[in-house]
């Protein structure tokens, strides 16, 4: 029987996670069939039963479930554990639902392994939705000991200081000229998503060695991270991320860790243009 596998959000039409998954089940040659699921909030428990029933072998959550589908889970464990983000659920040998957190591995392994003396840097997250703890947590891990974060609504600041008691919060309001004190930015916002909306202000004011991280990869180039580029500042976008900890939670569902080779981002840059 043909196993059934999909990813969850609002809006979700942008996601490449069916074309990342669906090479990889074709390259090894596994029964498997992944696809986008529309789900409303509401629909959140039948995702979950559908897991459960075992229709539903595993399931990807991005913006803006990744918080709300904990309290239908049995178990968290991981890096979603330490986060109470999830991105990934699967049914273990005990019948229970789990959920992990592919998210943190992502953004290591995608950039900050490479970084030298990350642990002298000064990080700011823009952004305290979804995927903002497993980016705070990935920059802890890399040894960052000093972290800001910064929303439009700073209460959600203070939610997340609660769970990180070192994160030191900056009000909106002041971004645009506290941006310059940072060494490493990583925009964990759905501002410029495609379609979207995008930052209501240039970055002009940074360092010039600052690395600014997207964790959007559609498109592959936002607004803000063309208008970096362009003042030779060190830019990554979110695709890499994207393959990182889709290759984690391919492992999680196949125990297989398939290979990013380039025949696979070459497809998914081809999506994107």
């Amino acid at each position: 029987m043909t196993k059934k596998f999909g990813i969850i959000g609002n809006p979700i039409k942008h996601s490449l996670s069916p074309v990342l998954h669906n090479y990889w089940f074709n390259k090894y040659k596994i029964d498997a069939t992944y696809s986008i699921i529309d789900t409303e909030e509401k629909e959140l428990i039948d995702i979950v039963k559908q897991i459960k029933d075992e229709k539903l072998v595993g399931i990807n959550i991005t913006l803006p479930y990744k918080q709300k589908i904990v309290p239908y889970l049995d178990i968290l464990v991981n890096d979603a554990e330490l986060t109470n983000s999830v991105n990934t659920l699967y049914l273990d040998s005990n019948g229970s639902i789990v959920g992990d957190n592919t998210d943190v591995f992502g953004l290591q392994a995608a950039y900050l392994k490479a970084l030298d003396n990350v642990h002298k840097m000064k990080g700011l997250v823009i952004g305290a939705g979804g995927v903002s703890p497993s980016v705070i947590l990935s920059l802890k891990k890399s040894g960052l000991k000093s972290i800001s974060i910064v929303n439009r609504t700073i209460e959600k600041c203070i939610f997340l200081k609660k769970r990180y008691k070192n994160l030191d919060i900056i009000e909106w309001k002041n971004l645009k000229n506290e941006i310059k004190n940072y060494d490493i930015v990583i925009n964990a916002t759905s501002l410029g998503l495609k379609g979207g909306q995008e930052f209501n202000f240039d970055f002009e004011l940074t360092k010039e060695n600052l690395i600014y991280i997207d964790t959007i990869y559609n498109p592959l180039e936002t607004k803000t991270l063309k208008y970096l580029r362009d003042k030779n500042i060190k830019v990554f976008n979110g695709l890499d991320m994207f393959i990182y900890q889709g290759q984690k939670a391919f492992y999680l569902w196949n125990k297989i860790n398939p290979e990013i080779d380039q025949k696979l981002i070459d497809l998914l840059i081809s999506k994107l243009k």
